[in-house]
């Protein structure tokens, strides 16, 4: 027998209370008795009872005991013993340390709670427990008890609460009591951080996933009595949520909700085993204890109603099932399951299960026979239908057209149904968000049940094997972990077989790529694949037939109601034009609008002003929740960044220093220093990782966010060198358009221009030419102004003057003043007298244009003495004709003195 025989009392009982609520429930169902029925004759309450039996009460009393034997009819002997049993209570204060997490976190020696009232303890202990057998690791250990950043001397406070805890954990006076037989548990160093030594009996979590597994492996067996008996066993331990009273860093931690996940599971075939041996009443409670921890859990609730009804208790069942529709309604927008309008139906046409011990299988029965046969042309599962789709976070706003083109995708028919369907899209965007509220909304369409597997293609951990995912799904469909083939094609084979006939969906999360997912694809219609991935998986549409859907950034609108959901829809309201602002400044992405608007709620602050803090050039540092490390954009982006060749995040950071939104591949080429074919391959590769964007055939360009991303990996000495090859590539063919176009212009010194770069062009023509310049203004204004901000001056007043012609004669009056001003600001910069005169003839020429005949007359007044005193014959007489012709326009002529 393990240490314990039974669970914890609530109070913080010793083993002895539950080894005698053990002994006394074995005695009750020896003598055919429900719980009621036992209290009854015994003159207490149920509740009594059932608190005895859980190991609740420490030390029940003595006339309890007798009215309880007489009630069940025990012999003389078996009377002895079970006063015996509840008379033996240890010295409180005496024994070895006991960890128990399964609800709020204690310690115990004895049946005496320790007190640990240090919260940096609790953490740590609680961890260490959680982590149990693993080792935590130093960061894990610092993130967890400083969430918000560790102090500077934080190493050394760890090796101070890492001894504290020790001390905790040493056995107390065991003088009174026998010898342990196992060490007392302590905390021990290891290469990368610390590690809980204990038994598993020192632990409650360790008891439960035993006795989870011993009910596993009697459900095989023809004994659902035996398999009842470890699952009550098992359940015992739980006290509440996982380190129910601890901080959300813990209890939000994957060990915890892998935990709380393998409760919900006990609790599943607890009542699937209840109901199937006609212990309707046992059920009940177990089951109203966990849904109100798991208040959407339609199969918890579909088993209650099951269970209330075969107790009597229809209109209560009824009640279960009305509030939970009520409730998925509002809060989902869901219409409850095909298992739960099942148990629905049942309860109405009174086809409750019933115990039939002489008909039992050799495996414990699943949801599908309580609520109703299943359809013969499927096999049934050993198990219960899978349904291993991830909970949704909060609300879901937006996406309408997206969701009804999967709807589209996918047919309800599942003779004509697209039997692969892939949701691509950059990080961040929301792919993983979508198909899994596509996936619980339309659920009911998969009658068999959903298999879901996180592939970690683009995650911190290594990418899962596909013969892991495999083995996952085989366990999941109900072959004995000792059955599944250790060869990969034999488990896809037995795969493929298991799913053929059935109505599944399987979602494959995060896939790297497609020879990840082949082997996971079934063969026979009736099942759907979704696949996320931040790669275009263009062979999976090619070779496989999948329907692609690529999602982008939200509309304002939708980016609006995606903030509005996080911090409230009036403040929304009420700030209108400063959520506006803000999802602007967030790019329209999901992940950085749901992490402002979550700042938002976590400082109290107005929209505008967190949108002000944003405004700045550090946009993503800002993007964070802080004390959470993954819950940033850049953490997102890194993920896509590092699984690049070298050579494609070279290119990607070169990217990020166009001047202009977008760049054709010649002019990429430029930046990189390489060939057209070399930087198109590098394009496409980027694009395909959904890090470019082709916004329009031949034209790349990148999202905001990840931009400013990309522009934070430039080095300063990478960034120099490929803006100098940028700006002269634009200026040669700006030169070489110009010439072309606008040969009778007088020819500004452009002698500086240089030779042919890399990638350059040739125009054939004044139509290629006159194209070139049109598709490329944008870039040529921005790199006029750009080069003159970032310390090019001398390419950016010789660039301002190549452009000025085109600028003028098509009327961008705008950005011929823009590009004109720039060019002075550099030849001041660059000491260039007489292109500082070229450069206020331009502005002058501009003002006139704008009807603004003051100001043109100053630059020109400027124009004339800058050209004076760089003894530039021609700009001087060029001054003075517009100088003249202006007067003369004015009535007046007042020629200034020839020099």
């Amino acid at each position: 027998m393990s240490e314990w025989a039974g669970g914890p009392s609530r109070g913080g009982g010793a083993a002895e209370a539950g080894q005698f609520g053990t002994t006394l429930q074995l005695f009750r169902q020896r003598a055919g008795l429900s719980q009621e029925v036992a209290a009854s004759r015994a003159g207490i309450s149920t509740r009594a009872l059932r608190d005895i039996e859980r190991g609740r009460v420490q030390r029940p009393h003595t006339r309890t005991l007798q009215r309880l034997a007489e009630a069940l009819q025990l012999t003389r002997g078996e009377r002895a013993d079970l006063l015996a049993v509840g008379r033996t209570v240890p010295p409180r204060g005496v024994g070895r340390p006991r960890l128990l997490i399964l609800g709020p976190l204690s310690l115990q020696r004895g049946d005496a709670s320790v007190s640990v009232t240090s919260p940096m303890l609790r953490r740590l202990l609680g961890l260490l427990v959680l982590k149990y057998p693993e080792p935590s690791t130093q960061q894990e250990i610092t993130d967890v008890l400083w969430p918000s950043g560790p102090p500077s001397s934080h190493q050394s406070l760890i090796h101070t609460y890492v001894s504290q805890v020790r001390q905790l954990l040493e056995p107390g006076d065991l003088s009174t009591v026998p010898p342990p037989t196992l060490p007392p548990p302590t905390v021990a160093r290891t290469p990368t951080g610390y590690v809980l030594k204990a038994s598993r009996g020192q632990i409650d979590l360790g008891h439960f996933d035993e006795q989870l597994a011993q009910a596993k492996r009697l459900r095989r067996v023809p004994d659902p009595g035996a398999a009842y008996a470890a699952l009550t066993q098992a359940l015992r331990w739980w006290r509440g949520p996982v380190l129910a009273d601890a901080d959300p860093v813990l209890r939000q931690h994957p060990a915890a909700v892998a935990a709380d996940e393998r409760r919900v599971e006990a609790v599943l075939l607890h009542a699937d085993t209840a109901l199937l041996l006609g212990r309707h009443e046992e059920a009940v409670p177990v089951l109203r204890d966990l849904v109100n921890t798991e208040p959407l859990h339609e199969g918890l609730h579909a088993r209650l109603i099951l269970a209330l009804a075969s107790c009597g208790e229809q209109a209560a069942a009824l009640h279960v099932f009305s509030r939970l529709r009520d409730r998925l309604d509002e809060e989902l927008g869901i219409a409850p399951s095909a298992e739960l309008r099942d148990a629905h139906m049942r309860v109405l046409r009174q086809q409750l299960p019933t115990a039939s011990p002489t008909a039992l299988p050799t495996a414990l029965p699943t949801a599908r026979r309580l609520v109703g046969p299943a359809p013969a042309s499927r096999p049934v599962p050993a198990g219960p239908p899978p349904a291993q789709l991830p909970a949704r976070t909060g609300t879901y706003v937006g996406r309408g057209r997206q969701m009804r083109e999967l709807d589209d995708l996918v047919s309800t028919d599942p003779a004509r149904r697209s039997q692969l369907v892939v949701v691509v899209g950059p990080p961040g965007v929301g792919k993983t968000a979508l198909a899994k509220h596509w996936a619980h909304t339309r659920r009911e369409h998969f009658g068999d049940g959903q298999l879901f597997v996180d592939l970690r293609g683009h995650s911190p951990l290594p990418t899962l094997r596909t013969g892991d995912v495999l083995a996952k799904f085989l366990r999941a469909l109900g072959t004995p972990a000792d059955q599944v083939p250790a060869d990969e094609d034999e488990a896809a084979a037995l795969y493929r077989t298991l799913l053929a006939g059935r109505q599944m969906l399987i979602m494959l999360d995060n896939a790297r790529d497609a020879e990840q997912v082949r082997p996971l694809i079934p063969g026979a219609q009736g099942c759907v694949v979704m696949i996320t991935s931040r790669s275009q998986l263009a062979g999976l549409v090619a070779s496989d037939g999948a329907r692609r859907l690529a999602l982008d950034v939200l509309d304002p609108d939708e980016a609006c109601q995606l903030l509005g959901s996080i911090v409230g829809d009036c403040r929304v309201a009420a700030e209108r034009e400063a959520a506006r602002r803000l999802v602007q400044a967030c790019g329209g992405l999901p992940l950085a609008i749901r992490i402002a608007g979550a700042n938002v709620v976590a400082r109290n602050a107005g929209i505008a002003d967190y949108g002000a803090e944003l405004a700045g050039s550090d946009v993503l540092s800002r993007l964070c929740v802080e004390g959470d490390r993954r819950s940033t954009v850049r953490a997102a982006f890194d993920l896509s960044y590092r699984a690049l060749p070298t050579a494609c995040q070279r290119m990607f950071r070169l990217l990020s220093l166009m001047p202009g939104q977008d760049v054709t591949v010649p002019g990429a080429a430029a930046l990189v220093d390489s060939t057209s074919a070399e930087t198109s391959g590098l394009l496409v590769s980027l694009t395909d990782a959904h890090l470019v964007q082709e916004r329009v055939p031949g034209r790349f360009g990148l999202h905001d966010l990840l931009r400013s991303y990309a522009r934070e990996l430039v080095s300063r000495d990478e960034a120099q060198a490929a803006q100098q090859r940028l700006y002269d590539w634009y200026l040669y063919h700006a030169d070489a358009a110009v010439r072309l176009l606008y040969p009778s212009e007088p020819a500004s010194d452009r002698s500086e221009a240089g030779s042919a770069p890399s990638a350059a062009l040739v125009f054939s023509g004044h139509g290629q030419a006159a194209q070139w310049l049109a598709t490329e203004r944008e870039n040529l204004t921005s790199a006029v102004l750009q080069a003159s901000g970032a310390g090019f001056p001398s390419v950016a007043w010789r660039l301002a003057e190549s452009l000025h012609s085109h600028l003028s004669a098509r009327r961008y009056t705008g950005d011929c003043l823009k590009v004109a001003t720039a060019g002075l600001f550099a030849a001041v910069a660059d000491g260039q007298l007489r292109a500082q005169a070229a450069a206020q003839l331009r502005r002058a020429e501009c003002r006139s244009a704008m009807a603004q005949g003051a100001q043109a007359l100053e630059l020109l007044d400027s124009a004339l003495e800058l050209a004076r005193q760089a003894g530039w014959d021609d700009g001087l007489e060029l001054a003075l004709r517009r100088i003249a012709a202006a007067h003369q326009e004015d009535g007046a002529v007042c020629l200034p003195p020839v020099p």
